[in-house]
């Protein structure tokens, strides 16, 4: 058992000056780590952060904890091999949608696939920003940057669709400026034992500034924002009267006291529903005509990669005849020279 201690969001802050541009929503999300391990209540000694390359693989600089800033695309790899050398650690993985989803997009599926326990908090950008404004995996398709000057002709990828297709157990979104919402989801993610990914979607203030902001505008957030809790019908909008309702095989918008709609017509999220179908279609419900699903989407608890493997050690030591060094050094064929 991990003694459990009582520690403050500035115990883990480290002593480096932060050096995201001002306003970047990567010091939003510093914070809600900082709080959301503090809430945890494990010894600093057991976190691990460890992350690939750009803008948002700095927060081991930022940590005061074990860290380790890898290489490109390959944070996955360096967190499974943590996880599975010492499965007390508590392993978290911080990662862009460039460095995740292009060079690192192998691991990173293949690490969901597995779930080993780790947490994921893959920052949403549409953009590489530290290499200065190429567009990425997940720009939308049109979008301008320094090497689509005409616009992207490509198709970007979906987060949530690609952790659900490569059998993921938990996916959670957030954004940015809502600090306690991802506090909160980071404290879950953390607490769930498997892979645990985050899609946060972030704002680069510099090179793809507002791409969020049809959500984040406060005139409107509440009726464009959909926040699900498990077991809770999916009602959302400023005056609370807009809801999500299963119409056939296609999920659909209503307002609650029109065309007889109630309450009991909307639909309850079942987070823990071990068929992916439902997540999936909540997972890409996009604006205009929906509102975007916010929260845990998918939370199904199975067997972890390293809990499997520990089980398979101990039934091979339990058959094998090789006790010791000695026994192994003799096994086989052996001569006598």
């Amino acid at each position: 058992m991990i003694e459990e201690v009582k520690l403050s969001p500035k115990d883990f802050k480290s002593d480096q000056e932060v050096r995201w541009c001002a306003g970047c929503g990567d010091h939003a999300v510093l914070n809600a780590v900082h709080k959301s391990m503090a809430d945890l209540n494990l010894p600093k000694e057991k976190y691990v952060v460890i992350s690939g390359i750009g803008c948002s693989s700095r927060f081991p600089y930022y940590m005061n904890t074990y860290a380790m800033h890898s290489i490109h695309g390959r944070a996955a790899a360096i967190s499974s091999g943590v996880k599975v050398a010492n499965p007390d650690l508590n392993v978290w993985m911080i990662t862009g949608d460039g460095d995740c989803m292009a060079i690192g997009g192998n691991h990173f599926i293949h690490v969901v696939r597995r779930n080993i326990d780790i947490n994921i908090l893959l920052l949403n950008n549409q953009i590489y920003g530290l290499t200065k404004g190429q567009y990425s995996p997940t720009s939308l398709e049109g979008q301008v940057t320094k090497t689509s000057p005409y616009g992207t002709i490509e198709p970007p990828f979906h987060p949530g669709e690609l952790v659900i297709g490569a059998q993921g157990k938990f996916f959670a979104r957030s954004i940015d400026n809502n600090v306690k919402l991802c506090a909160q989801i980071f404290t879950e993610a953390a607490q769930f034992k498997g892979t645990s990914v985050v899609e946060v979607l972030q704002n680069c203030v510099i090179y793809n500034d507002k791409a969020h902001g049809y959500l984040t505008d406060k005139a409107h957030k509440d009726d464009r924002q959909l926040i699900l809790e498990h077991g809770k019908p999916m009602i959302y909008g400023k005056n609370q009267d807009k809801g999500i309702i299963i119409d056939g095989f296609q999920l659909k918008t209503v307002t609650i006291g029109e065309n007889g709609i109630t309450k009991d017509d909307i639909l309850v999220h079942d987070a823990y529903t071990k068929n992916p179908i439902m997540h999936l279609m909540i997972a890409n419900m996009s604006q205009p005509e929906f509102p975007v699903a916010l929260g845990i989407i998918r939370q199904v608890q199975t067997d972890t990669y390293e809990e499997k493997l520990e089980q398979q050690i101990k039934q091979v030591q339990s058959k094998s005849s090789i006790k010791s060094m000695k026994d192994l050094l003799y096994s086989g064929n052996t001569w006598e020279v």
